[in-house]
This record gives C-alpha cells, structure tokens and sequence, in this order.
C-alpha cells in the first residue's frame, strides 16, 4: 500500500471528510490486512464494512458499504481505517508477508483437493453467499445456457424495472443498477471465452442498445453507465475479433450506430474495427458516410464519420470540405481549417482561411464583437511569426474597438509594444473608453478605470474612478496602491468600505473588516494622526463587543 499516506487520505476524502474521520479513530476493529487490500469494521450510525485498495503503482481507492461510500465518496470511515493502519505502519510489511503467506497456503490447499472436495467446498460456501451464488449462476448460463436462455438473462440485468421509482432510477439507486448492468457485460466475455463469440457479437450489440434506452432514465451523475457502455463496446470488439463476422455487414452496422445521435452514450469509433472491415468492409463505410453527409451537410454524426474517415485516410481536402460546409459565424469553424492545413504542412492555405474567417465575421451584424478570440489570437501570432506587426496591431486594436475590455486591451498593449507602436495606440484606446464614459456607459467607465490600472497610472484612475465612477474592489485597489502618496484619499475609502461590513456578522465578514482596519491604522499613521485611528477603534469595540470572534481577530492584530 504505497499509496497510503496522510497527504492521499486527504486529497481523496477532502478537509470536511477528513476532519470527520479523525472523530472514528476509537471505532475501527477487526483490521486486516491483504497483499495490496486493507479492510476492517467501522462502527459509526452502524457497523461499516471499509476497505482500501492498491489502484495501479502509486494509486489508492476505497469502497464502504455506507450510505456516504455507497455514493461512490472517499468517506470518513475509510479515513479512519487508513489513518489506524498509518498508526501501526512499523508492523505493516511483516502482516503484508504474512498476508502473502495465507494466500500462497490456500492456493496450494486448494490445489491438492480432489474435485469432490472443491465441489463440496464451492456448494457449501453458494449456500452461505448468495451474492457469490449469482454471479455463479451467470457464469454457468454463460457456459452451458441456450442462446435464449442467456439473452433472457441479459435483458433482466440491463432492466431498470427493479431500481425505478415512477418509472426513474434515482441518484441514491443509480450505482446498484449499474453494478447489474456491469454483470451483463460479464456474461458476454464469458460467451467469448466459452466460444460463443458469435452469440457474443450479437447479444453486445442488443445490450449496448438496451443501455443506451435504459440510461435516458437513470440519474448518471457519476458517469458510471458510461463506463458500463465502454466496457459493452470492448467486449464487442473482443467477440468480433474472436469469430470475425462477414466484413460488409459489420460495416453497416456500424455506420448505423455511428450515424444515429441518439446513441452517444456508447461511443464506438469504426476506425477500431479496421482490421476486423478490410477493404470490402471499409469501402462500405465510407459509401455509408459519404452517402449520408451529401443528405446532410451540417448533421453533427454526419460530419463526424466523415471527418473521421477522412482523418484516418490522410485526405485533407476531404476534412476541409466537411468543416466548410457549415462555417459558424463566429469563425470557429476557419480556426479548425487552418489549424487542419497547417498539420497538413500548408501554412499558406492556412493563413488564408484565418483570414477569411476575421473577413466573414466582419460581416456579421455584431462584427469583431462576436468572434471566437481564438481565432484572433491564431491570426495576430501568425503575423507576429511572419513579421508582420502592423497587421498584428490593426486587428488588435479593432478586436479591442469591438470588444472594449481589459483583456482585448493588454493584447492591444502587447501588440503594439512589439511594433514599436504603444503611445499613440494607447491614446486612441483611452479615448475610445473616455468617450464611453461621458455618454454614460458605466461599463466603459469601470473598464477605463481597470486599464489604468493596468498601466499602473494611479492619478488617471483615481480621476476617472472620480468623474465616471468605479465599484467597489476597483477603489479598495485605487487606495492600496496609493496608500503611502495619497493617504488620506486612501482613508477615505477604507472608511467607506468598512461601513457597512460593521453591521453584518461572520468570519469572513470581520476578516475583511480586519484587513480594512489595518489598512486605516496604516494611513492614520502615515497622516500623523495615530490617535485618531485609535479612538475610531475604541468606538468599534465598544459599539460591537458581542461580536466575540470580532474582538478576537482585532486582539490578533493589535487593535
């Protein structure tokens, strides 16, 4: 258990959870320990049964059978089961040998009965396990059943019927359904393994579809039916490639699944069957794709199929002409092309679509104020790399006319610095913000005070904090910047500030009411006016001496 440290209870179980299970150190028994396992019982509200794992080289997991740990979480009891074990760490490597030791003794106990020893032995433990008794019971339909008999059996796995509450499988209800619909998947591996990998293939493909139906209606937020439906379509590829079906069906077959976008629960990509298709079968596919994406063009499957063939076909022109056929207008879709052709080895080509994509979006209602930056941004680096800095500049700054912010502002600023180019942009970008301030844009204004800001001209933003206005945070910044040259405005707004923060309650109220105070003393000081700073404190404490985790924090700090 290399993995079972302090540091990784608390990163899997979270502060609350691990806090918590500090409080069960007393009420962990029965500890034992496996070659890579540790369980034992944790008596909370009830008995629990906790257990944790070795996942991988350095990972560690844990499952307990609470109502917390049932839901999948990392939970108090597992802390607790972890942290007693980490108590007693000097006498973990000899009960892990020990451990290693039981079980090498029971293999070879195991192996020297006679069959009608273990045949006893199993019967009698069936009897005494009825969660052993049915995952045998499926192993033995796997095995022996008729075709029917084993489809039947499926179908009742992957029903909903037992878990759902008018018709729906609650959160709380969810893992238990998924944990049967994980035995189904197990059946079919066993068919594969018992060569019936043809009945396999088929009864995969009726499961993945009976799932897909199933999870419209169970509450998934874990994603666990995802896995279950990955694991469906592994043990389909497994049985496909144990009893190889006829190539041209399988093909069509797949397109089927891989044209219909109700079916994204199970996402399986033909292109992993390509060995399985061969040419016959790979012509099909992209008969079937081609087919369907002249019927339409902007269809989200369509286009992905095709896309995908073609990727996998190398045939760039192909995947253009797919994106193409339905460019957004924001650009997005220019960006994929020219980041495309540019993969492609055809940087010229790609240039162009970038620039056809800020052309089109120009031309939208809402202009350069709707694009996908990303697409700038590719443009602008693009002709950085080819010295191009004037173009560069020219879409920064008109990037930044349409979309006036702080961010669309330093890009500017950027820009033009490499250009050589920052005054005079600068001016016409203040000016464009100044003027949106004066026609009563409050969000010019904030966004005026914020570049300022940005450009660490101080007495500009406290100017324009003062004729257009500002929130809040941006005068708490304007007076911590400024505290030691101008401390008196300063004061002024820590004053303000503090205000109304000393009619609310809790912590995170006084600590700010804490930091402002500190703040004021700072410029009281710095005015020469310490005395008055200390009267202002007095009246405080005296006015809300109640307030004892208040009181408590200006002790902390002296005041």
């Amino acid at each position: 258990m290399d993995g079972l440290t302090e540091t990784n209870l608390r990163a899997l179980a979270g502060a609350r959870s691990f806090e918590r299970g500090l409080g069960y150190l007393d009420a962990v028994t029965g500890v034992q320990i496996g070659d890579g396992w540790i369980s034992a019982t944790v008596h909370g509200t009830e008995r629990y049964g906790a257990e944790l794992s070795q996942d991988g080289p350095e990972g560690m997991t844990g499952t307990c059978d609470c109502p917390y740990g049932q839901e999948g979480n990392f939970c108090k009891h597992l802390v607790a089961l972890g942290l007693t074990v980490l108590a007693r760490k000097d006498d973990l490597p000899r009960r892990r040998r020990t451990a290693r030791k039981r079980a090498r003794s029971l293999d070879a106990w195991l192996s020297g009965l006679s069959r009608d020893e273990l045949l006893a032995l199993v019967r009698d433990q069936v009897a005494e396990d009825r969660h052993l008794r049915r995952r045998l019971e499926l192993r033995a339909a796997s095995a022996t059943g008729e075709p029917a008999e084993v489809r039947a059996l499926v179908r009742e796995l992957l029903d909903i019927g037992p878990f759902a509450r008018y018709g729906y499988v609650e959160y709380a209800d969810a893992r238990a359904y998924a944990d049967q619909a994980g035995q189904a998947v197990s059946m079919i591996r066993q068919l594969t393994g018992s060569d019936r990998a043809a009945d396999a293939i088929d009864l995969a493909w009726e499961a993945m579809n009976l799932l897909a139906r199933a999870a419209d209606r169970v509450d998934d937020s874990d994603g666990r039916l995802g896995d279950i439906g990955a694991d469906l379509a592994d043990a389909h590829r497994a049985a496909c490639r144990a009893a190889p079906p006829d190539p041209e069906a399988l093909a069509h077959r797949l397109a089927d699944r891989a044209l219909d976008d109700a079916a994204d629960l199970i996402d399986i990509d033909p292109l992993d069957y390509e060995d399985l298709l061969g040419a016959p079968g790979m012509r099909v596919l992209r008969e079937r794709a081609v087919e369907a994406w002249r019927a339409n063009r902007t269809g989200w499957a369509e286009k992905d199929l095709m896309r995908r063939l073609a990727k996998a076909g190398r045939d760039t022109d192909t995947v253009i002409a797919v994106h193409a056929a339905a460019l957004a207008p924001n650009g997005h879709t220019h960006l994929v092309i020219a980041r495309e052709l540019e993969a492609a080895g055809r940087p010229g080509e790609a240039l162009e679509w970038a620039e056809r994509g800020i052309r089109d979006v120009r031309e939208q209602e809402r202009g350069l104020a709707a694009v996908d930056t990303a697409l700038v941004d590719h443009l602008c680096d693009r002709y950085t790399e080819a010295d191009r800095l004037t173009d560069a500049v020219a879409l920064r700054r008109d990037h930044f006319a349409a979309r006036r912010s702080l961010l669309t502002y330093r890009q500017l600023r950027t820009a033009a610095r490499t250009a050589g180019r920052w005054p005079t942009e600068r001016e016409n970008a203040l000016a464009l913000l100044r003027a949106d301030a004066g026609q009563g844009g409050r969000r010019g204004g904030s966004v005026l005070v914020d570049v300022l800001l940005d450009d660490q001209d101080i007495d500009a933003a406290w100017q324009a904090a003062a004729e257009t206005g500002a929130h809040d945070d941006q005068w708490l910044a304007l007076a911590d910047r400024s505290r030691t040259a101008r401390p008196a405005d300063a004061l002024t707004v820590y004053r303000r500030l503090a205000e109304p923060l000393t009619g609310q309650t809790g912590n995170a109220v006084y600590e700010r009411l804490v930091g402002l105070l500190l703040s004021m003393r700072d410029c009281h000081h710095r005015l020469g006016t310490p005395d008055a700073f200390t009267a202002y404190a007095a009246d405080l404490r005296a006015a809300h001496t109640r307030k004892r985790n208040l009181m408590r924090l200006m002790d902390e700090h002296g005041l």
